[in-house]
Order: C-alpha cells, then structure tokens, then sequence
C-alpha cells in the first residue's frame, strides 16, 4: 500500500543532552508513550543514540536519546561523549535538560557529591554550547515541589549564560509540562515525510535492546557491588521455525572476582536476571524467548571494538 505524498507532514531530529541523571530516558519514554531507552538508577546507562519517535499532529519527531555528556575518563567514555555531541548537532532542535532540584542543591550545604558532579557537567555543556554557537531550548525537569520563586531565580541564571532561546518547566515523572514541550518540539521540525513507518517507536537494533534490557536488569539486582565493570553483549538471536527465538548472550565483566557476584549463590543472581528479561523480552516481541547468558571475563572488554559496533560508537576518539 503506497500513500500519497503528504505536504503538511514534518518530520526532523530532536537530541536531548543533559548530565547523567537529569532524566533525558525519563522524558523520551514520556514523549513517545513507550519505553524505549533503559530507564535505570545509575548514571551512564544509556550508552548510544536511541532514539525514541514521538508523534505530535502531524510531525514525527525523532528523539535522539545521547548518552549523558560528562567529563570523560575512559575510552568508553570518550566514545559516549562524542556520539552524544555528534547527535546534538545533527538535530533540528536541541533541548537541554536539567535536574533542577539537583542544580539547586549543588550550591548549597545539603548538596551531595553526585548533585556537584551534575552540576559541574551543566557548566561542561554550557560551555561547549557557547563554542558551537547553537541556541538550544532549556528545561528544567523534577520540578515537583519546587518553590516557583526558586525556579524561576534558576532559569534567569541559566538565561544569562546566553545559550537559551526559552525555558520549559517540566517534570518527565508525572508528566507536567511535557505536552507542551513536544508541541514546541513539532513546530521545529522541518517540512519532510515521516522517516520510520508509524507504528514504530525505536530503530534500535533487536539485538542491541535485547543486550539493554539484559543490562539493565543485571544493574538492578547488583549495581552495588559492580558499579561500571560488566557489559552485555547479545551473541546470537536465532528465529525459529515454531515462532519463538533463541537469544545467546554474555555478560563480560573485568575481573574473575567479579564473576562471583553476577552468578549468585548456586546461579540464582544470573538466573533471576535471565528470567527478568525473558518476561521483558516476551512481552516486548510477543513471542516465546529462550534466553541463554555466560558470564565471561575479558579485562579488555572496555577495548572491544565489537562492542562499540553494537552500541554504535565510534571506537578511535
């Protein structure tokens, strides 16, 4: 079935940047009403563009989910901050998220160290956006029982930096605000047909999805004891003849002393993780999944360029 060309369809890309934490999966989740990006409690968990399409009228809006963009460290932290700016300036609008009430602890006594960090990465951003010249949108997310005086002494500091062409106030969680947030973001999107069929909310691979979800439920149950030492990596996706798929997949973590922690006493750790993202995997592909997961340690795994492939990074930054 062929459609006719649509004059009045929009379609263009929207990258939400911010430090980790601020919310950014939080509020593509709430933009397209489906969960797409791995939405967990330990910064730099999203570690490529996902992108999330949001349908507002008669536009599609591509959201290109960047990883959080901070202070580099690590090889694999470079790549991540680069495939963040690089989705940053393809955009047809960039937004600029915020945890303000986080910004505001920051400076003052009951401040913890993360709300610092976040805070230093906001100046990062700002930074790199006075350089590139680009005039972004800036919105101030968890803002739930947040004195208005408060907020708004916020957002004129933030103003004066001069990267901001309008501020929004939002709280991704509950919802507030973002319906006007997306309207603004379909007026900026230019005169195109839609890019992905209407019935789609991602273009993240299968495989790499399937390797998130795997991800994030490994950093639920043991985010404690392995703060950033383990990736997942989907081996094999095999489609049956009986409409079910064989999913293969390792965990690699750096050090054999790790290896214990993944497994659990008598394997219940790696099974209760297996089993968590097979029902995930089931609902989301509605379909029967056998999960297969090994652990493996690989020292180098922070070096492996099969893995950047998988998460679309760029390895040599």
């Amino acid at each position: 079935m062929t459609h006719s060309p649509n004059p009045a369809r929009k379609a263009g890309f929207a990258a939400i940047i911010g430090a980790p934490n601020a919310g950014k999966s939080t509020l593509v989740n709430r933009l397209t009403g489906s969960k797409v990006s791995i939405v967990t409690q330990k910064v730099q968990t999203t570690r490529f563009p996902v992108r999330g399409i949001a349908i507002h009228g008669d536009a599609q809006i591509v959201l290109v989910d960047t990883p959080g963009i901070f202070t580099p460290r690590r090889r694999l932290d470079r790549a991540m901050v680069a495939s963040a700016w690089g989705g940053a300036h393809d955009a047809d609008v960039v937004v600029h998220l915020i945890d303000a009430a986080s910004h505001i602890a920051s400076e003052g006594k009951e401040g913890t160290a993360a709300d610092r960090r976040s805070a230093e990465d906001t100046e990062t951003i700002i930074e790199n956006l006075k350089g590139s010249g680009t005039q972004v949108i800036l919105a101030l997310n968890k803002i739930d029982g947040m004195r208005r005086d408060t907020l708004l002494a916020l957002s004129h500091s933030l103003f004066e930096t001069g990267v901001y062409s309008e501020v929004y106030m939002i709280s991704a969680a509950t919802g507030d605000g973002v319906d006007d947030l997306k309207a603004r973001l379909a007026l900026s999107m230019p005169a195109s047909e839609w890019l992905y069929p209407e019935d789609q909310s991602a273009d993240v691979p299968i495989r790499v999805l399937a390797a998130e979800i795997t991800r994030e439920k490994l950093y639920l149950r043991v985010h404690e004891e392995l703060p950033y030492s383990a990736a997942v990596e989907t081996t094999a996706f095999d489609e049956k003849a009986d409409g079910s798929a064989r999913i293969e997949q390792t965990i690699y973590v750096e050090r054999e002393s790790q290896r214990p922690i993944i497994l659990g006493k008598g394997g219940q750790t790696l099974k209760w993780i297996g089993q968590k993202s097979r029902e995930e995997l089931i609902e989301l592909l509605d379909r029967p999944i056998h999960l297969f997961i090994t652990v493996k340690v690989d020292p180098k795994w922070q070096d492996s360029r099969a893995l950047y492939a998988q998460f679309g990074l760029e390895y040599d930054v």
